[in-house]
């Protein structure tokens, strides 16, 4: 059997923005998109969607630097934020307007041509789409989001792939930050290109391989950001930071003031000393674990009420099928 192809479909580059902790915002990540690429290959990945948060410039950055290699593609996408929560559209050539509804966003991203993926679309601390994946035009959901330690998300998301099997690819994807988060999980599927990627998840026959990265690799992500974050707090101070054209990380900096900037040169600082990085970890730890538990205690009651709404939509849909038969059958009388 020739070799499976090796796909990450979800990875963020320091063109993702920011992200807020209580009063403070922590960049979403200080990787460039050439890095990725890099790492992407020496994982050896075929295929990597760049999926910065409402933006796709990191995405087209990564695609023009990789086409000096020939083992591997770059996908442009977008992990959007909608009124109901994100999608990634997978084969953009633009941006996808944010906060829209969900059902206007999929518009959109179908107007492209792209596929449509849900993240983490079980997750009880970030924005999933939860069970909006099921009113929707949707291609795959990740059933493996390697951001995801803990013991709910992706095992309730592979419970409903199981239960429904067949409606939806089933899609493992990092969620990767960093470089240090990405290649513990990946998709594998028939081929080694973009477009055999994209048929393998039309036809539903894609893969999802690996496990969440470790807890280790969240703290290492955690001072990256924070000392990437520093080292451009301080070029801004200098003025030794030069623009960079859509890359939201930079213009903030730019804008602040040098008063902000040395607040946030502190906060950093402190950030990093022991034992303040290890107890984050242990409360986040803490925090998924009870989460987990209270959600898996209701688990198979929500699978028992989603069972419900499949079953509704699949009879909304087969009586939808039967009143346009027997328009056409009269239609076809009166001819």
């Amino acid at each position: 059997m020739d070799r499976m192809g090796k796909a990450d479909t979800h990875v963020h580059t320091c063109y993702s923005g920011f992200t807020n902790l209580s009063v403070m915002k922590f960049p979403e990540s200080v990787t460039s998109p050439e890095k990725q690429v890099d790492r992407a290959r020496r994982n050896g990945m075929n295929v990597i969607c760049i999926t910065d948060h409402n933006a796709v410039n990191g995405a087209f950055k990564a695609q023009k630097y990789a086409k000096q290699f020939d083992d591997i593609d770059v996908v442009v996408g977008n992990e959007i934020m909608t009124n109901d929560g994100e999608i990634i559209g997978f084969g953009l050539t633009e941006d996808v307007k944010s906060f829209m509804t969900i059902e206007e966003t999929v518009d959109a991203i179908r107007d492209q041509g792209a596929l449509t993926i849900a993240p983490h679309p079980f997750s009880f601390h970030v924005h999933g789409l939860k069970e909006k994946i099921f009113d929707i035009d949707l291609d795959a959901f990740e059933v493996i989001n390697g951001g995801h330690p803990d013991l709910y998300s992706n095992h309730f998301a592979q419970m409903v792939m199981d239960r429904f099997p067949g409606r939806w690819a089933p899609i493992s994807a990092s969620d990767g930050h960093s470089n240090f988060t990405v290649g513990y999980n990946w998709t594998e599927f028939e081929g080694s290109t973009e477009d055999d990627l994209r048929k393998a998840i039309l036809q539903k026959k894609t893969v999802p391989m690996g496990q969440p990265a470790p807890v280790l690799s969240e703290v290492q992500w955690s001072y990256e950001v924070v000392m990437g974050g520093q080292r451009l707090l301080m070029k801004g101070l200098r003025g030794k930071l030069d623009p960079v054209p859509d890359n939201k990380l930079i213009s903030k900096v730019l804008s602040l003031p040098d008063l902000y900037k040395i607040a946030g040169l502190l906060g950093g600082m402190m950030y990093m000393m022991p034992p303040i990085p290890f107890l984050a970890t242990f409360l986040s730890v803490t925090f998924l674990k009870h989460g987990a538990k209270r959600m898996n205690a209701d688990a198979e009651d929500r699978l028992e009420e989603i069972a419900k709404i499949i079953e509704g939509h699949d009879e909304s849909i087969a009586r939808a099928l039967d009143e346009k038969g027997d328009r056409d059958e009269a239609r076809v009388g009166t001819l």
